[in-house]
């Protein structure tokens, strides 16, 4: 057990993180953050409503209850109480593994406290500049205890660590003085999921859940402050330090107030698993470099091998066959195969079991997947990977790169390019796209913000969209 030496240390630097979100003012963010953490909450918004039209996400919002209330099901039909909300806007958010991530955080920063701060935002009918700035809070706090967390092997970052975002949001939110937000972060970090990768690798959408009840955990740890029987104590030195792994308190207040997270965040165009986004990138390129207006078999019937030097982070995924679209965007050879013979990785090639796709799992199970000790001392500032092709003529084909298209220090996705990556999720049409796009640009001069986001649980084609997919399920 840390010595409480090491809890002083925390609950010091818990403070002065509090200090900082209480005194942030919306009207003095500077401009650039301001634009990228609007980019990041139309992500977040645009995949969660793009997870809600999935079969699997209209199966459980047929199961739980939603009571009365002002918080918008995204995509849902309904509004509900902030709870409710949180936890199914986030399960669906993260569904479909086209959520925005940062690498320096080893996680998903706005997953983890976005759903829960707009449902908590949209109960009080806050006003948009306070919603902007909890927003704000919440993914600087949590991508702080990000970095500042190093899980031990094996640990999954959904449902940790990103909770104190998600309390620091909402407790901002709830009018807490600096002390209260302390100390909701700090019940925050008691309130921590110690989840398997293993169930990411299985496919098992328990992994999906984990993030919903970070979004529910971080309210309740905001409730507690508010209602003044929550303490800073240190917490994080015990659950992270601890129980899941080792914790450095020095993260959380480096250059606190200069440097923002959210500028050093990706943004996806793949829908897998972001260790995976650097092989598809690559197989993408040698695809229309080696077999351009080659067919998929044609493609298939060349390649013998395909060799993957990648990371200690990414070479666990490394399962040459799945049984479900989780478990593919898990695996680094269904991706590989899906980038090379499609040239995409999509939610719908997800959902191809290798028995109906028997070139992609023919060419999967020909992938090798390796650490390379020299990637891995290049993280996390980079998530380089070699892609090695070797084909029946005897020829083979090696790239590399630092990190995957997305990345914000290296290939990043402005607003327009982002918005037509997701398009395509909409199968091209632009309306929910646009509608989102009209709401997140209305939070800034809104004075009460309950009716813009309500327009969200009811975004175009909603009804057509559902009709469309349960004819395809039949």
């Amino acid at each position: 057990m840390p010595e409480p030496d090491a809890r002083i240390q925390v609950a010091r630097s818990v403070r002065a993180l509090a200090d900082w979100a209480y005194g942030l003012s919306w009207r003095v963010v500077p401009q650039r953050v301001a634009d990228r953490l609007r980019t990041v909450v139309f992500d977040v918004l645009t995949v969660n409503a793009i997870g809600a039209r999935t079969a699997e996400q209209r199966a459980i919002r047929t199961v739980w209850p939603t009571p009365p209330g002002r918080a918008p099901v995204v995509a849902g039909g309904v509004c509900t109480d902030a709870a409710t909300a949180a936890h199914l806007n986030a399960q669906a958010t993260v569904c479909l593994e086209l959520d925005e991530g940062n690498k320096y955080a080893k996680g998903h920063p706005a997953a983890h406290c976005v759903p829960a701060i707009l449902a908590l935002a949209a109960e009080l009918d806050a006003t948009g500049a306070d919603t902007l700035a909890a927003l704000l809070v919440g993914y600087e706090v949590a991508a702080r205890f990000g970095r500042a967390t190093s899980l031990r092997p094996g640990t999954h970052p959904h449902g940790n660590w990103g909770i104190a975002g998600a309390a620091a949001g909402c407790a901002r939110l709830l009018g807490l003085d600096a002390e209260g937000i302390a100390a909701a972060i700090d019940a925050g970090s008691g309130l921590p999921i110690a989840g398997h990768f293993a169930s990411a690798l299985d496919g098992n959408p328990v992994r999906d859940a984990w993030v919903g009840a970070a979004n529910t955990a971080g309210l309740t740890a905001a409730r507690l402050a508010r209602a003044g029987i929550a303490r800073n104590t240190g917490t994080a030195a015990l659950s992270f330090g601890g129980l899941l792994g080792s914790f450095d308190p020095a993260e959380l207040t480096d250059q606190l107030g200069d440097r923002f997270d959210v500028e050093h965040n990706y943004f996806k165009q793949h829908a897998s698993c972001g260790y995976t986004h650097p092989v598809a990138d690559l197989a993408m390129a040698v695809r229309a470099e080696l077999f351009p207006g080659a067919s998929p078999a044609e493609i298939a019937a060349q390649v013998s091998e395909i060799r993957v030097d990648t990371h200690s982070l990414a070479a666990g995924l490394d399962r040459p066959t799945w049984d479900s679209p989780l478990a593919a965007m898990f695996s680094i050879p269904f991706v590989a195969a899906a980038a090379l013979l499609d040239g995409v990785v999509s939610p719908e090639s997800a959902r191809r079991r290798p028995e109906q796709a028997p070139e992609l799992a023919a060419t999967a199970a020909r992938v090798r997947v390796a650490e390379d000790t020299g990637l891995t001392a290049r993280l996390p500032a980079h998530r380089a990977n070699r892609l090695t092709v070797t084909l029946t003529s005897g020829r083979s084909h090696t790239s590399e790169t630092e990190n995957p298209v997305g990345d914000s220090d290296f290939h990043p996705f402005d607003r327009a390019t982002l918005a037509d990556l997701l398009t395509r999720q909409f199968g091209g049409d632009r309306r929910p796209v646009d509608a989102v796009w009209r709401i997140v640009d209305g939070l800034a001069d809104s004075a009460a913000v309950s009716a813009i986001l309500g327009a969200l649980a009811d975004l175009p084609d909603h009804a057509e969209h559902a009709e469309n997919e349960e004819a395809e399920d039949r």
